[in-house]
């Protein structure tokens, strides 16, 4: 009886599905490499702002604690923003009158708060709380990056499961004593594998691992 196919498809028939086989395996790995890179993670990105103006490296200049805006970060899951109310005392009426400062005289005419864009976030399924990092010594620049050298803030963490979990499963090795958790540019008085664990004995902290502990 005769073959019903010519010899050559053979060979052909094995480089297709050894080429399946390799899309099969290559195309969840490609997939999960790209889930971790900048353009996807938001590292790295910054977003334009009502206030064009405004400045971190300048504020943190003149050392304005991050604590001063940001104020609950240290007692609630949000960090949150000041009132407009609040940062125009600091400034001269003639610096507030100019076009860059338009969103400012807005929110100040309307009682409403100026529409700040965000530029850390994590997925909604997501739970975070800034007070538990920050009364545990975990320091702003830790997530955030040298702030104090940015003029138009950006992601500087990829904030992906993985980068958290690799905190969790060994926080010593990023506490700190809470009184310089804002300080940018922090370097430990001793080595950090000495003055980690103190830290995390005296704080009462311990890897936190499980799904509730993010995802509730």
């Amino acid at each position: 009886m005769p073959a019903l196919f010519p010899p050559r498809t053979t060979p052909l028939a094995r480089a297709m599905a050894f080429g399946l086989g390799l899309l099969v395996i290559a195309l969840p790995v490609g997939l999960m490499w790209w889930v971790r890179q900048p353009p996807v993670t938001g590292q790295g990105r910054t977003a334009a702002q009502p206030v064009a103006a405004f400045s971190h490296r300048l504020h943190t200049r003149f050392r304005i604690d991050c604590r001063f805006c940001h104020a609950g970060a240290e007692r609630a899951a949000d960090a949150g923003l000041p009132a407009t109310t609040m940062c125009v005392p600091c400034h001269e009426p003639v610096w507030l009158s100019g076009r860059e400062f338009a969103a400012v005289r807005q929110s100040l005419r309307t009682a409403r708060p100026i529409a700040w864009n965000r530029v850390n976030r994590v997925p909604d399924y997501v739970f975070f709380n800034h007070a538990i990092h920050v009364n545990k010594g975990v320091g702003c620049e830790t997530c955030h990056g040298r702030v104090d050298r940015m003029d138009l803030a950006h992601q500087a963490a990829p904030l992906t499961m993985g980068w958290c979990l690799d905190c969790h499963q060994d926080p010593a090795k990023q506490l700190r004593p809470v009184s310089a958790v804002t300080e940018m540019g922090y370097r430990p008085a001793r080595p950090q594998a000495e003055l980690g664990p103190e830290l995390a004995r005296a704080y009462h902290v311990r890897p936190l691992t499980d799904c509730t502990t993010c995802h509730r």
